[in-house]
């Protein structure tokens, strides 16, 4: 009996401390930090005074209890009598793991970084060149840049776990939470509400269009800025076997070919383009879905016809099976030069190491060659213009939660497959139900990892009313913006779709 009791109290004694190592593990809930300073910028041929106040807002539970802190820094007018009349556009990144310093600091905040426009140079070391933005878009509408989950200084707190955050479904969720709370706070119910978002940031902008819909709060958006748009990710995943990726990727082959002189000589960039358009619908998706039916001269012809477009080797392409990844074209297009290029913007080179890797080994040069002095700026621009003080870093970018990143878009004990990534029939459908929303996709022509023809692919699909989208391209890559007259595009581009 002594020995069942001695067991007792141990097991009990054992529930005790294990419960009371799972409350300690509960992070206090700090109070919310906030930051609020007074500015003026030209804009728009107006003088604008604005408030940019960069915080922290707490998301609860179903319970009322803290479980995340979403950072935004969000620019007002100031004056406005009539919110009514005033837009309010809410920006972020993409990853999944991204934070809203690349579209912050490179294309809509008042003061941006600029990096080589010609993507002839790195970046180098500090000091780096912050200036204003001269074609900003403040007269127009106010913004608000979020960093989701683990982002910037985003973070679970309290009762809080990253498993409720880091998820397509889970993250559209707490976004669409946030610009709830932020509307509701700041009386903007009534403004019109866009969202621009970039790579995944799209995938996410439609998620929170549609989550939006829902909650018992439903708030419709005027608008979708799609930068560098990844809705459906069959077109933007070059892996074997995935014949629609090797059908959107010729054409952004073609274009980084052209503009690198090996290919298209004497022709302008866009009837480069429409050939091998009309060459990729016409001929070699047909040849791809024959695959081993194809006849022999008809396989030399398709190989030599993709030599002409790519200025890869008829021998190489032939010994690829007439299937270039990704990967493998970085690597081949300047392979006699030694050089990689990158993949969100084919304009940039790397000097590889390995000169015979399978695909480039150092990195992409076009993120490797400019990240440092986006994340300098950002420090720099918190600290000494809007007066940040914070007790933890600032985190750009976090590996950690694409690893843990749940793609599921059907809730636990409901049967699903894995599938590739798609939120365009959800767009489609949230179109339908609110009429007035309008979309404008960007993309740029040196894009090799969210290829413009994917866009157009995609938005030729899904029930998706075209007529309802404005299609513009860039002569960039993902960050079209980065290149100096496609910034100045963009921003013209995107005014006339607000004032429209």
């Amino acid at each position: 009996m002594k020995i069942i009791n001695v067991f007792i109290l141990f097991f009990i004694y054992s529930v005790t401390l294990s419960a009371q190592e799972k409350k300690e593990k509960i992070k206090p809930i700090p109070e919310e930090k906030s930051f609020t300073t007074k500015h003026e910028i030209t804009s728009g041929g107006k003088s604008i005074k604005y408030n940019a106040v960069a915080s922290e807002t707490y998301l609860k539970n179903d319970v009322g209890e803290s479980v995340a802190s979403i950072w935004s820094v969000a620019y007002i007018k100031d004056g406005i009598s009539d919110q009514s009349k005033r837009p309010v556009t809410f920006v972020f990144n993409g990853g999944p793991g991204s934070a809203s310093m690349w579209l912050h600091m490179g294309m809509f905040g008042p003061q941006l970084v600029k990096v080589n426009s010609n993507a002839k140079e790195d970046d180098g070391a500090a000091p780096y060149n912050l200036v204003a933005n001269k074609n900003g878009l403040f007269d127009l509408t106010d913004f608000v840049f979020i960093d989701p989950v683990g982002t910037g200084y985003s973070r679970v707190v309290g009762k809080g776990k990253v498993k409720d955050f880091w998820g397509l479904t889970e993250d559209a969720n707490s976004i669409a939470k946030f610009m709830r709370q932020w509307i509701t706070e700041q009386n903007r119910w009534f403004s019109p509400k866009y969202i621009a978002g970039e790579s995944f940031g799209t995938t996410r902008a439609v998620a929170v269009a549609n989550a939006l819909e829902g909650g018992g709060q439903n708030m419709s958006l005027n608008g979708l800025i799609l930068i560098s748009q990844a809705l459906d990710y069959a077109g933007s995943t070059s892996i074997q076997d995935n014949i629609t990726s090797y059908l959107t990727y010729l054409p952004s082959m073609a274009a980084t070919a052209w503009y690198h002189k090996k290919a298209g000589v004497g022709e302008t960039l866009e009837s480069f383009i429409e050939e091998c358009r009309n060459y990729t619908y016409n001929s070699y998706a047909p040849a791809l879905y024959k695959g081993s039916l194809l006849g022999e001269i008809e396989k030399n012809e398709v190989a030599k016809k993709l030599s002409y477009f790519t200025s890869l080797s008829k021998g190489y392409i032939l010994k690829a099976n007439l299937r270039i990844l990704m990967p493998r074209f970085q690597k081949e297009l300047l392979s006699e030069e030694g050089l990689a290029v990158g993949r969100l913007d084919g304009r940039f080179m790397g000097n590889e190491v390995d000169k015979l890797s399978d695909g480039p080994h150092l990195g992409d040069p076009a993120s490797y060659q400019i990240s440092a002095a986006y994340t300098a700026s950002l420090n720099y621009y918190y600290v000494t213009k809007l007066k940040v003080k914070m007790d933890r870093p600032y985190i750009t970018s976090n590996s950690e939660i694409n690893t843990k990143w749940n793609w599921r878009t059907e809730p636990e004990g409901k049967a699903w497959e894995p599938t590739t990534v798609n939120v365009a029939r959800k767009l489609s459908e949230t179109m339908r139900r609110n009429t007035e929303m309008k979309i404008m996709v960007a993309s740029g022509y040196y894009d090799l990892i969210c290829p413009f023809f994917d866009a157009e692919y995609t938005f030729s699909r899904h029930g998706i009313e075209r007529e309802k989208i404005k299609m513009t391209y860039y002569e960039g890559g993902h960050m079209m913006y980065t290149h100096e007259p496609d910034f100045i595009k963009l921003s013209d581009d995107i005014r006339e779709f607000l004032s429209n």
